[in-house]
């Protein structure tokens, strides 16, 4: 004896599987239409608070992180020769180049033959800079205005501390400092890349 009692939604889905319906309704809704669109590969919309798109025909949503996400993912294969990425030094090398470290190899080879590498060399070092300068000033300022008011000594007593350095000097200086040295780096660029032009 069956202590559940089938109602009557439950028999018709019984049916809806069996006839092959399985999308059908169990039931009759009154006094709400959904409005139903179709999206193709790549479109872009928004449903609720997120946001959809459709990747190789699955729906997914978009993600504030997707930039980021491609900048530290790191293919199996490399997208240069095809290769399968496994080598130590082919992750560090990716990270800089976007290709394996045999197909960077081979690039800083043909410079040194047409005799461009010093030049190359040099741009990779002045791009490394202006990263340099970047990340000391967002590291900098961070640093300025963190609050220093008070501090735990190691007995545990919290001390006061009056005074300290004048923010808004410090900030606009070491924003000045940054600039002049990011513009210097950049015409430094700039430079080497009319010579190469002119050549």
């Amino acid at each position: 004896m069956l202590k559940k009692e089938f109602k009557k939604k439950d028999v018709q889905r019984a049916r809806n599987l069996i006839t092959g319906k399985t999308g059908a309704s169990t039931g009759t809704q009154i006094g709400y239409n959904k409005k139903t669109e179709d999206y193709k590969e790549g479109d872009v919309w928004t449903e609720g608070r997120k946001t959809w798109t459709i990747k190789n025909g699955i729906k997914q949503t978009v993600s504030k992180l997707d930039i980021i996400k491609k900048e530290v993912f790191i293919p199996l294969s490399c997208p240069n020769c095809g290769k399968i990425m496994k080598k130590r030094l082919d992750k560090p090398n990716y990270k800089i180049h976007k290709k394996c470290f045999d197909c960077v190899i081979e690039f800083e080879h043909k410079l040194r033959i047409r005799g461009e590498y010093d030049d190359y060399k040099k741009n990779l070092v002045t791009k490394n800079s202006l990263d340099i300068v970047n990340e000391m000033e967002s590291y900098l300022l961070d640093a300025i205005n963190t609050s220093n008011s008070s501090f735990v000594s190691e007995d545990g007593v919290i001390e006061k501390w009056a005074g300290g350095v004048n923010k808004k000097e410090w900030t606009q200086k070491i924003k000045e400092a940054s600039k002049t040295r990011r513009e210097h780096l950049e015409k430094e660029l700039n430079d080497k890349e009319g010579t190469k032009r002119t050549n």
